[in-house]
């Protein structure tokens, strides 16, 4: 095959995984008037469009509800889409903590948050994540049922690290943007981002009564992947 064949052959892969995407945030993950509220909001105020889809977003939502979820942890707030979907999910009177080191992308997500209804369940705390974990150790839940981490990719084995012995017993820890479109396998690679990813899988592997996987994911945000930690 040609250069210009197999462009157009990724271009053909590229353009199915999206129409994939759109057919199931069709049927059954789509956003409602709220989750499309955020997304545009996010977007007109310049936030980087690299929120979760809505088909991720309701996994994401549906992995809190199956273990019932009452105390989260989030890093990376950026628009508050993500926060919606798993605010929904909390059981009871729970309550969601997530953490936005940009003070302008956490007033977007407040008003997202509070449009979507779920703002007396949220926690924004403003800040670089690693500046606010020891406050949060002091004044957070003494445990966590989901602890989501989008945050700086460099920083994710630290988040993760962190969160580790503070996810109660059949909790779950949920990392995206682990494969790097698939530069995770490449042991040369000197990418920051893909040597913190290879370290997380490698922390993982070594804890004690941890057990994980990375799931591979393709869509409207291309080719990359969610690793699941579930803490016993």
């Amino acid at each position: 095959m040609t250069q210009r064949g197999a462009w157009e052959a990724d271009e053909l892969v590229e353009s199915r995984w999206r129409e994939v995407d759109a057919f199931v945030s069709a049927t059954v993950a789509s956003d409602d008037e709220a989750l499309a509220a955020a997304v545009a909001a996010a977007a007109a105020a310049g936030l980087p469009e690299i929120q979760v889809t809505p088909a991720q977003g309701k996994l994401l939502h549906l992995l809190a509800r199956s273990i019932g979820a009452r105390t989260m942890l989030e890093f990376g707030t950026l628009g508050g889409y993500s926060t919606i979907w798993l605010a929904r999910a909390l059981a009871g009177d729970g309550r969601i903590v997530t953490l936005e080191a940009s003070p302008e992308y956490a007033e977007v997500a407040r008003a997202n948050v509070d449009r979507a209804g779920v703002g007396e369940r949220v926690e924004i705390r403003v800040g670089p994540a690693l500046e606010s974990l020891p406050g949060l150790g002091q004044d957070g839940p003494a445990s966590y049922d989901l602890v989501f981490i989008d945050a700086d990719k460099a920083n994710t084995p630290a988040y993760c690290e962190w969160a580790l012995p503070r996810v109660r017993p059949g909790g779950l820890i949920v990392a995206d943007n682990v494969v790097r479109g698939g530069v995770l396998a490449d042991a040369e690679s000197d990418d920051e981002a893909t040597v913190a990813q290879r370290r997380l899988h490698e922390m993982l592997a070594a804890a004690p009564g941890v057990e994980a996987t990375t799931i591979q994911t393709v869509g409207a945000k291309g080719y990359d992947g969610f690793t699941l930690a579930l803490v016993g």
